[in-house]
């Protein structure tokens, strides 16, 4: 099933013996598109802590009951390593999650969860300590869906509107498409554009553009959330 992400925050993630939090985000990679961690919110369970669980980890979301089920316990998460997700999430921050839950990386998704990072040679190692120590050392292509909500989209020949929300497949943790707010350009109108017409993205002033015209998005079938 297709799900938007907006709907899925504030999801309770249930372990194998009790409740761990709810959904806070998601965290993307940039170039596959692809959901690499759910933000869980602990709360007071863990003194609000905020826990980053693989989607190798997840069952399917219950819709009835508002649950994400992970095959992990309260314990596992409990002694899993502190990760600060208000602050760039590194490479060997994953290295280290990755580890201590045993969870597979490149391949090990059996095609499904797209790529992930693979863990680090020696060589790479090296790269990463010298990146630290000029201050560049987080995950370059780990994205927030919140920071990226309400980015502008461009079409090829003008402005769009900007990201509302994304859909998201469960069998594979993929976001099939962006939801575009096109208010200020189509009043009322909202749009589903795939990733795949992507151009490029320009974080820095947090613009995507697409290869597409604003008269194919204008003829393009109204989203309703429903």
């Amino acid at each position: 099933m297709e799900y938007s992400i907006s709907s899925m925050i504030g999801y309770e993630i249930r372990a194998s013996d009790g409740d761990l939090g709810k959904v806070d985000e998601f965290f993307f990679d940039d170039e596959t598109w692809t959901v690499r961690y759910i933000v869980v919110d602990t709360g007071n369970w863990l003194s609000g802590r905020k826990a980053l669980i693989s989607p190798v980890a997840f069952g399917k979301p219950e819709l009835a009951s508002r649950t994400i089920s992970v095959n992990l316990t309260c314990a596992k998460v409990r002694n899993s390593p502190n990760i600060d997700t208000e602050m760039p999430v590194y490479r060997q921050h994953e290295a280290r999650l990755h580890e201590y839950y045993l969870w597979p990386w490149r391949g090990g998704y059996g095609g499904s969860f797209g790529t992930t990072p693979l863990p680090l040679s020696d060589d790479e190692v090296l790269a990463e300590q010298e990146a630290s120590a000029s201050g560049h050392q987080d995950d370059p292509h780990l994205r927030s869906t919140r920071e990226v909500t309400g980015y502008y989209l461009h079409a090829s020949d003008g402005e769009i509107g900007h990201v509302e929300d994304f859909i998201v497949d469960d069998e594979n943790w993929t976001i099939r498409f962006l939801v575009v707010d096109t208010t200020k350009w189509l009043p009322g109108k909202k749009v589903l554009i795939s990733p795949q017409w992507i151009n490029r993205v320009e974080w820095a002033d947090s613009s995507v553009y697409f290869d597409l015209t604003r008269e194919s998005v204008e003829n393009s079938s109204e989203f309703n959330p429903s």
